[in-house]
């Protein structure tokens, strides 16, 4: 059998980390810790690490001033990412959230026919109303608790939604600064407005939480949000953002999985047809997905 290259295992680890990221939040959310305390507390020790990393490399968090409408606009989206993921994780299951997210692809493209940075086939359209109608079942398959898990999966599409906005605006400054300083940059301003929003729940939380959530707090922000960047830019470097985000795409479906095995959750018919058409959709699709992973 052929051996895996570095790349190829840069990915695979990758996409186990993301995939992993959805069931320890989920955990962590249904353990005491309160949504928007969980992402304050996550991304501002991202954000340390980050800046550290920066500041020792590069010696300068600078970023032009002509860039800073898009490293704004990046971090508010962001921002609203984080709000909704937190809170979709919190009001559905994980694998209903990993299905949706696999429309992200759909929403960075109409993202870019709204911005005219691209131009798209009607290929794209019949692809992008097969992704939806598969949103669609997963909504329809969480009819057993429509009041939490309904308000899980909308909450999951400002999620995806968001996750596309992010990459796109972000795009355009990995010509000009390192992903390290990006996310730097970004993530130190997001962790802000999260900070803010989240201020009362950070005041009430209740901080004895157990040595099992903290530890799985760490492994949140450790490995999903840094070294998954690490690896997924080197992977970029190396082998380009199309042949990588063909990889990436099998992450909310290995992250489904994931819930399913670890958490003993369940998937209905219509949710797994749905997931089956969101990949159907995204693979007639076939477009590059902008490259910026912070979950």
């Amino acid at each position: 059998m052929r051996r895996l290259t570095s790349v190829e295992l840069m990915l695979l680890t990758v996409i186990t980390l993301w995939s992993l990221n959805l069931t320890v939040t989920r955990t962590i959310l249904t353990h005491g810790f309160q949504p928007l305390s969980y992402s304050t507390v996550r991304y501002g020790l991202a954000a340390a690490v980050f800046v550290a990393i920066v500041v020792v490399a590069e010696r300068t968090l600078r970023v032009g001033r002509a860039d800073l409408p898009i490293v704004l606009a990046a971090v508010v989206a962001l921002w609203l990412n984080q709000i909704g993921f937190v809170y979709a994780l919190k009001a559905t299951s994980a694998s209903v959230v990993a299905l949706i997210l696999g429309a992200t692809p759909i929403f960075a493209a109409l993202i870019g026919l709204a911005m005219r940075s691209e131009r798209l086939r009607q290929r794209f359209w019949v692809a992008a109303a097969i992704s939806f109608a598969g949103v669609g079942l997963v909504a329809l398959g969480s009819s057993g608790e429509i009041r939490g898990d309904l308000g899980g999966v909308l909450l999951g599409i400002l999620t995806a939604a968001t996750w596309a906005a992010y990459s796109t605006a972000v795009t355009p400054l990995m010509r000009r600064y390192s992903p390290y300083r990006i996310s730097a940059v970004v993530l130190s301003a997001a962790w802000v407005l999260i900070a803010i929003t989240g201020s009362a729940q950070t005041r009430a939380q209740d901080w004895s939480l157990g040595a099992d959530v903290w530890a799985l707090l760490a492994f949140a922000t450790l490995g999903p949000l840094v070294v998954t960047n690490v690896l997924w830019f080197r992977s970029l470097d190396r082998i380009g953002p199309s042949r990588a985000t063909l990889a990436a795409n099998l992450q909310p479906f290995v992250a489904a999985v994931f819930a399913v095995v670890l958490l003993s959750e369940r998937l209905s018919a219509p949710q797994v047809a749905g997931g089956a058409l969101i990949a159907a959709g995204i693979l007639l699709a076939r477009r590059r997905r902008p490259p910026v992973p912070v979950e």
